[in-house]
């Protein structure tokens, strides 16, 4: 990996395009470099870890507002939209795509300086891939360089420090897999990226306080920016640059200011894509740093017995954990018995309590209305904090794999006056966990998920065709899809009619 700093410089400056960090982005995305064999592995899993949330979250109202949208906007040769026949628009197909994908908040995560899911680059950079005509290489190249550059920025780029929304290193990094899929020149790509950058910065206030179904949906709108810019480059059409550096760029105005510097990594030419193999996917349907505290939570029950002799809880965490899904938030609506299903998932207080009430996590259970509004659970709820402990940040923050870590140690203090305490790391599921996730485990979610929505038979069609990905020619990119019978596609709540 090549480090490369990256600075605001004023516009007096003689700065050459080939050191503006878009362009080095560019030069990764058109590099011709081999994808390994795990990371092609890699690639299909989270194709298969996609697919899984998307059929979970079918029928809720963001998705088949989404998908409606998208059925107005039919398109040939298009791209496919998860549920339905038909070919759409591939802007549209991404964007209903994504909001299918992101609604649950289960698929793959990566947290560094700033946080991610970059599972987000995947439909995107699949619709352009269908819409063209794309073989299975090209569309496993296209996310390769969409994992790479996403998780590369997030490794050197704090966005929320700034309030800026995380989203904005997804559109660049999509409109990268995009030209990585297409083959575009390395001037089209920096172009595009430039573009997708610039419409997708956005404060932080969709993942703040009374947290609304744009949670889900602006990573979508991320997808569908990027597939536009590149439309727009192809056709000749340029962007702010050096948009990161420039006087008034997103680095003077929006992140760290004037005299910032960032250290962003990114593989030297012929250097192999790897980042994807430092993301992880999640077994339970919550915010990826309540993973770890849901198998805490599990793993204590026991210990503590009667439920009901618990006076507190503190969940000694990081500095991110604690300001942004503790107590630490300073957000009310996080202790709401009402609060919608976008903010309970963010509160992991909430979660914690349910977690050790009923020693499971359920994607749809833990979240009813009538879950979070049961009495003895508001109780339990009510008694749980979080505390900031700079060794718990320190290993958020660590570079070392094994070092790393996104849990917490729970204290766990009974009426008696007993302390009961323990901790955990990382999430069982986690590649260095308990339990990590292999292609089994991965196909058991898809199953598990599926169940009752997708067909058996399509269901095993299904998996049996992304697991051979990587061999599918030109035109067959279709089948990278599932489909639903009517009667399931009418369980979704009735909907008003937009603008089209």
């Amino acid at each position: 990996m090549k480090t490369h700093l990256v600075r605001t410089h004023r516009s007096a400056e003689d700065f050459p395009k080939d050191e503006h960090l878009a362009w080095r982005i560019a030069e990764v995305a058109t590099d011709p470099v081999d994808v390994p064999a795990d990371t092609a592995d890699m690639v299909v899993n989270r194709i298969i870890d996609n697919a899984s949330v998307a059929a979970a979250s079918l029928t809720r109202r963001p998705v088949s507002n989404a998908r409606a949208q998208a059925q107005a906007h039919p398109y040939r040769p298009g791209a496919t939209v998860f549920g339905v026949g038909g070919r759409f628009s591939p802007e549209w197909a991404a964007w209903a795509n994504g909001v299918a994908v992101r609604e649950l908040d289960f698929h793959d995560t990566f947290l560094a300086a700033e946080y991610s899911h970059p599972g987000d680059n995947i439909p995107p950079i699949l619709a352009v891939a269908q819409h063209a005509g794309r073989s299975g290489a090209d569309l496993i190249r296209g996310l390769a360089t969409g994992y790479e550059i996403q998780i590369d920025l997030v490794r050197a780029i704090c966005l929320h420090e700034h309030k800026i929304d995380h989203v904005a290193h997804l559109g660049p990094s999509a409109a990268a897999g995009i030209g990585t899929l297409l083959g575009l020149d390395t001037e089209t790509v920096y172009q595009a990226i430039g573009q997708a950058l610039h419409t997708t910065t956005a404060t932080r206030q969709s993942r703040k306080g009374e947290i609304s179904s744009w949670k889900a949906y602006a990573p979508a709108f991320a997808g569908k920016m990027a597939v536009e810019a590149v439309d727009r480059a192809l056709r000749g059409e340029g962007a702010p640059s050096p948009i990161w550096e420039g006087e008034d760029g997103v680095i003077a105005w929006l992140l760290g200011g004037p005299k910032a510097e960032y250290a962003v990594p990114l593989p030297g030419p012929g250097e192999a894509k790897r980042a994807i193999l430092d993301s992880y996917t999640k077994e339970h349907s919550a915010e990826y740093q309540s993973q770890a505290p849901i198998d805490l939570a599990r793993r204590m029950r026991e210990r503590v017995g009667d439920l009901d002799q618990i006076a507190s809880i503190v969940l000694h965490t990081s500095h991110h954990t604690h300001v942004v899904i503790g107590t630490g938030s300073n957000d009310p609506q996080k202790f709401d018995p009402k609060a919608s299903r976008e903010t309970l998932d963010h509160s992991v207080m909430y979660i914690f309590a349910v977690a050790l009430q009923d020693g499971t996590w359920h994607h749809e259970h833990s979240y009813a209305p009538e879950r979070a509004q049961r009495p003895d659970t508001v109780e339990l709820w009510n008694k749980i904090s979080t505390a900031e402990d700079p060794e718990w940040t320190r290993r958020y923050h660590s570079t070392d794999p094994a070092e790393k870590a996104f849990g917490a140690r729970a204290e766990i203090t009974l009426k008696s006056g007993e302390v009961i305490v323990d901790e955990l790391a990382i999430a069982d599921a986690h590649p260095l966990g308990a339990r990590p996730f292999a292609r089994e485990q991965y196909i058991e979610k898809f199953r598990i998920l599926a169940d009752g929505v997708t067909a058996p038979a399509e269901q095993d069609r299904f998996l049996d065709v992304v697991q051979r990905a990587a061999d599918l020619q030109a035109g067959e990119l279709d089948q990278l899809t599932f489909t639903v019978t009517d009667d399931v596609l009418a369980r979704a709540p009735q909907l008003p009619k937009g603008l089209f």
